[in-house]
């Protein structure tokens, strides 16, 4: 760093946070796939958090954002960009139906947290899915699952 000057600022902040939960997966990490999947997607600024929340909270959350009863993986408010352009969005992930779908779906914990992570950012930078079945055939899901393969699921990282 040269004398006097200040470093600059991460263009892709990612703060990740657990609310009273635990998490298999250094949230270090989790940050760091999110900023990868913002440059992927030629994000040039932003300011997400990622939440990790309890069942319950999820629950709540669902329940007066959503109107739908029970806790659910993952919610993302995508809250626009600023004037500057800067992508906002707030995310929030619950491990407990995390692992319920990684037992369903005969995957790691570590990688349906990491799915989700994709899951939330796409959403965040305005990414939609279908609500029905088809949902796992929509482009955002296809992309999403081409960017966990690149950033999560190489042989050194698997769950």
């Amino acid at each position: 760093m040269t004398k006097g000057r200040l470093p600059r600022p991460e263009p892709r902040a990612v703060a990740v946070e657990c609310d009273g939960v635990r998490i298999p997966v250094a949230t270090e990490r989790l940050s760091e796939l999110s900023r990868q999947v913002l440059r992927a997607l030629k994000v040039p600024r932003a300011m997400l958090s990622i939440t990790f929340v309890s069942a319950r909270t999820s629950a709540q959350l669902n329940r007066r954002h959503l109107g739908h009863s029970g806790p659910t993986d993952v919610i993302t408010f995508a809250l626009g960009a600023a004037p500057d352009g800067t992508v906002i969005g707030d995310i929030y992930i619950c491990p407990e139906v995390a692992r319920q779908q990684a037992a369903t779906h005969g995957v790691g914990i570590r990688q349906e947290l990491a799915r989700l992570v994709v899951h939330g950012t796409l959403h965040a930078c305005g990414w939609e899915h279908p609500e029905d079945e088809s949902r796992m055939k929509s482009p955002m899901w296809r992309r999403q699952e081409q960017l966990l393969r690149r950033f999560w699921i190489t042989p050194s990282a698997r769950t």
